[in-house]
């Protein structure tokens, strides 16, 4: 935790711009110069309240967000200076708040006759659960896993979140009547037109869960990020890794090969077919995979592994070049690369199978069809998250399930 002193001058260097572009820029809405100014003046419970009262995971963004892209991206100050470092200022009153025992009233509405299925626990469905249960709607939150927290739990490894505050969230919804099923998964146990039988609403929230991949030869220990980052996540380590190959250059790929190294690889490398400038993790996550001991290759494309009896020994590489931010492969460049496991993380994508039996309709983009409100082509049925929007972050996910929440209980309200 940083020292007060430094705290009141970064908060001091925020210009409390009227305009507030950081806020209009956060996903959340969240009242940036507001919160900022109650540091100023020494009132830090004020200025947990402001960020709470906006948004519960406010500790869990400070942390995870890529403010430099939301807020910090919009600051004035950031035009011909650096700007302010919302980030740093989020996590210390949320340090202080924690440190303090500081809590945060959650008033409910009074209770209505409506229910609302919820399925999936990640961001957007606590999310969704919580602006509903607000309201004094009956909620109930399904989720496939055993483990609540969706990609909170199982996406993000500790390294990176303590996973007490994805707890002390789902604790704090029970507290205010949130119900949880757990082991309910759509397609298997859950259907919609059931749940519509028994609720008013249903809100998805299940994420991206069906990986990406190319071919790379038929071979054992090819794995994808979402499967590879469940075993560390859960503690069911993955043995005799060996020589390590993540093929992506977000932060999923940073996570998937730090966690490598945890799990006991020899080695663990990225490679990436674009250069770092074009490489969509945050220059955090990288330094921090860098500082773990992963190593990064960049402007390199993997074609192919190759080895014997089913076992990779080798990844066939070709080296390539940034055109207008595309990679092109460079004739006469291949080589080789040592590789004893593979993990692919180049996206995740809804699964679609299921989704469509369900009678759901998809984008060109392969995302759920919703509108701007969130409604998906289903009456009373909408949805948010990595299901309806490409390259979501936490707080993206956030922000489309408040939306979505916001226009089941117009939706509801009306049919009253």
């Amino acid at each position: 935790m940083e020292k007060t002193e430094e705290i009141k001058e970064k908060a001091d260097y925020c210009l409390k711009c009227k305009t507030k572009p950081c806020s209009k820029a956060c996903p959340m809405n969240t009242n940036i110069p507001e919160f900022i100014l109650e540091i100023v003046n020494n009132n830090y419970k004020k200025a947990y309240e402001i960020l709470k009262e906006n948004n519960i995971f406010s500790h869990i963004c400070s942390i995870v967000c890529p403010q430099e892209e939301q807020c910090e991206g919009s600051c004035v100050r950031g035009i011909k200076q650096t700007p302010t470092q919302i980030g740093v200022l989020e996590r210390f009153v949320n340090d202080w708040a924690e440190k303090n025992n500081i809590k945060y009233d959650i008033n409910i509405k009074s209770e209505k006759k409506y229910k609302v299925a919820v399925i999936g626990s990640g961001p957007a469905g606590l999310q969704a659960a919580y602006d509903l249960r607000k309201e004094g709607i009956q909620v109930t939150v399904f989720e496939k896993e055993k483990e609540l927290g969706g990609i909170l739990s199982y996406g993000i490894p500790d390294f990176r979140l303590n996973k007490k505050y994805v707890n002390e969230i789902i604790e704090i919804l029970r507290e205010i009547g949130i119900n949880f099923e757990t082991e309910k998964e759509l397609g298997k146990n859950l259907n919609i037109k059931e749940l519509l039988k028994e609720y008013n609403s249903i809100f998805l929230g299940i994420g991206a869960e069906k990986s990406t991949q190319y071919d790379l030869g038929n071979f054992e220990k090819i794995y994808d990020s979402d499967y590879f980052l469940k075993a560390y996540n859960n503690k069911n380590f993955i043995k005799d890794l060996g020589n390590v190959v993540v093929i992506g250059g977000g932060n999923v790929a940073m996570d998937s090969a730090r966690s490598a190294i945890k799990m006991g690889a020899t080695t663990s490398n990225i490679l990436y077919r674009r250069d770092e400038e074009h490489m969509p993790a945050r220059k955090i996550e990288l330094q921090e995979a860098i500082k773990d001991g992963v190593n990064p290759e960049f402007k390199v494309r993997v074609i192919k592994a190759e080895g014997k009896n089913n076992k990779i020994e080798k990844v066939k590489c070709i080296r390539t070049e940034v055109i207008d931010g595309k990679a092109i492969d460079i004739p006469n460049s291949e080589f080789e690369f040592k590789a004893d496991s593979v993990v692919f993380a180049i996206g995740l994508k809804p699964n679609r199978e299921v989704l469509e039996k369900e009678g759901l309709e998809y984008n060109e983009k392969g995302l759920i069809k919703i509108d701007e409100k969130g409604k998906t082509n289903l009456e009373n049925v909408y949805a948010g998250g990595d299901l309806s929007e490409s390259k979501s972050t936490v707080c993206r996910a956030l922000g489309s399930a408040r939306k979505a929440a916001k226009a089941i209980i117009q939706n509801l309200e009306k049919g009253e």
